[in-house]
């Protein structure tokens, strides 16, 4: 007896790529997207280009009609010519903004993180209409506390003092929303744990949500010390002293109705959104992230 092997085929699959060819329509789609991403670089950058070759000018350069892209010579000395500058003293200018900027940036950050987890997470009986009245502030035009919190801070006796700046604007009805939000996606699973060791809100609030958070509360920061830094009614108003000038009321006193110092000022400027740029640089990451994990939609 014979046997009888019978082959099965299998069918052969070709892994053959063929090349991609591009239509002509999706590259002029994406000639269009890349050149209006370069058109829009060059306008953002367009005004620090400006700035940047005004203050390294001498005044004549930057009022001569014939503009030229740099100028003739690099004046370095214009640095020093601010900071030499017997009508404003922009050193100390700059340590107030630093101080009033970091300052009220951890007491916004600190306040503003405690009331969005209390209302995330600690239920009590008045939480919903404070959150209410919380988001009802935000609906307040400035111009119309403005008076009232001038009357508070002057029957204090703080005009002409830090926590005159600071205090009033330490409060972010929309940075405790933002903290909110995100708080009502954070896993309860981490808080549940810490309650099983003996924490309380406080306990649970500090050594296990903070930590975990750092990622947003560097976002949110980033934020609110530039909103801080670039304050300028509110400090002129309250720090009247030129002691107490902020740098946004100090490049202020460089352009006036007598006198027009261009040079200074454009200095002045470039050196005062230097602190700004790094930050932004250091810290972007963690804005976008921020943003991204801000919880809005929940």
């Amino acid at each position: 007896m014979s046997t009888a092997t019978v082959a099965q085929d299998a069918p052969v699959t070709s892994h053959t790529h063929r090349p991609h060819h591009r239509t002509p329509g999706s590259v002029l789609g994406a000639v269009a997207r890349y050149g209006a991403l370069v058109v829009a670089t060059l306008l953002f950058l367009l005004p620090f280009y400006l700035m940047l070759r005004n203050a390294l000018s001498a005044e004549t350069d930057i009022t001569s009609p014939d503009w030229t892209l740099f100028p003739k010579s690099l004046h370095w000395g214009n640095v020093k010519e601010v900071f030499d500058d017997p009508s404003v003293s922009f050193k100390q200018s700059l340590i107030n903004s630093s101080v009033i900027a970091l300052a009220q940036t951890a007491g916004t950050v600190l306040l503003a993180s405690m009331c969005g987890y209390a209302l995330a997470r600690i239920p009590f009986r008045f939480s919903t209409p404070i959150f209410y009245a919380v988001l009802v502030t935000l609906m307040v035009p400035p111009a119309v506390t403005f008076v009232p919190s001038f009357i508070i801070v002057s029957r204090l006796g703080w005009v002409n003092s830090y926590q005159g700046i600071i205090v009033p604007v330490m409060f972010s009805g929309f940075t405790a929303f933002l903290f909110r939000q995100y708080f009502l996606n954070f896993p309860k699973e981490l808080e549940e744990a810490g309650r099983i060791d003996g924490l309380g809100y406080l306990g649970v609030f500090f050594r296990i949500v903070v930590p975990n958070s750092m990622a947003f509360f560097a976002a949110i920061s980033v934020i609110t010390v530039i909103a801080a830094w670039n304050q300028f009614l509110w400090p002129l108003v309250v720090g009247q002293d030129p002691s107490k000038w902020t740098v946004q009321v100090s490049l202020s006193t460089l352009l006036t109705a007598q006198t027009i110092n261009l040079h200074e000022l454009f200095m002045a400027a470039l050196l005062s959104i230097a602190p700004l740029v790094l930050v932004f640089v250091f810290l972007q990451r963690y804005l976008v992230q921020g943003v991204a994990e801000t919880g809005i939609k929940g």
